[in-house]
């Protein structure tokens, strides 16, 4: 669920650092309120195999606790399963996904590289078809929801990962309902506000000053938050050493709390 989270005027809040990566851009979906602007044809701008490995060992030499693989979809990526793999053999790892292509010789991949360290967050928005379909496009739900039900029938750890919209905000119960119906518990589920970024005019502000930091990558650079790759959220245009934009985050949490802000958001 989303959180907010009091700064304190003496420190920089603790955190326990994320990495994000994104994979590409490219999406089999057109959700009219994506904050990474993707689409079936949205240039790819794929990271690459040889920097999500760097990118892994340095920010496990970082003490980092937890990888995060978004994009676009990652899925369309041939490299997602070796990606996959390299990084949950070493560490906690999560990838995002709408499910909707995890079948065939997708799934067998991905079946082949299970394990306790790999986790799998399915967007769903809605109990009912109407709810989730209004902003990702007619027949996603039922895709998505069969995805859901194949990954957990292969063993997989499923997440449930919610954008909560002016359609299924009165309806957030029965989705509630339903992922326990699935067997998936509430601490598995996690709801976000809409947020005004990237494809959706409506939602609220957020950027660098009213977000806690979860370290993001992708071609371009480094990222304050994975809620956007825009330029105002870029901390660095140079991917490595990760931690020279470690070292800038923390030093603009400082210069926060001394400023005696009130309070950062965590948004995932």
């Amino acid at each position: 669920m989303t959180e907010i989270q009091t700064t304190p005027n003496s420190c920089a809040p603790a955190l326990q650092w994320k990495l994000w990566i994104y994979t590409n851009y490219d999406c089999n979906l057109r959700c009219s309120y994506c904050v990474a602007k993707s689409s079936p044809n949205a240039p790819r701008r794929a990271l690459g195999m040889a920097n999500v490995t760097r990118l892994i060992d340095e920010a496990l030499a970082l003490n980092f606790d937890h990888i995060f693989f978004t994009g676009g979809e990652p899925f369309l990526l041939n490299e997602i399963y070796e990606m996959l793999a390299y990084s949950s053999a070493r560490i906690k790892t999560t990838v995002l996904t709408n499910a909707m292509l995890l079948k065939g010789t997708r799934l067998e991949k991905l079946i082949a590289i299970n394990n306790e360290n790999l986790i799998v967050q399915a967007s769903l928005d809605g109990g009912r078809a109407e709810h989730h379909d209004a902003y990702r496009g007619k027949g996603a739900w039922e895709k998505t929801v069969e995805g859901i039900k194949t990954l957990q029938a292969n063993g997989f750890r499923v997440r449930i990962g919610t954008t909560e919209t002016p359609v299924n905000a009165p309806f957030l119960h029965e989705l509630c309902e339903f992922h326990r119906s699935l067997g998936i518990p509430d601490s598995d589920h996690f709801v976000r506000p809409l947020a005004k970024r990237g494809y959706s005019r409506e939602g609220i502000e957020l950027g660098m000053s009213n977000l806690v930091p979860e370290i993001t990558a992708n071609l371009d650079g480094i990222f304050w938050h994975p809620l956007s790759t825009d330029a105002d959220m870029q901390v660095s245009r140079h991917l490595f050493p990760l931690q020279e934009s470690v070292a800038r985050v923390q030093s603009q949490l400082d210069t926060i709390a001394k400023t005696g802000a009130a309070s950062l958001m965590t948004f995932t």
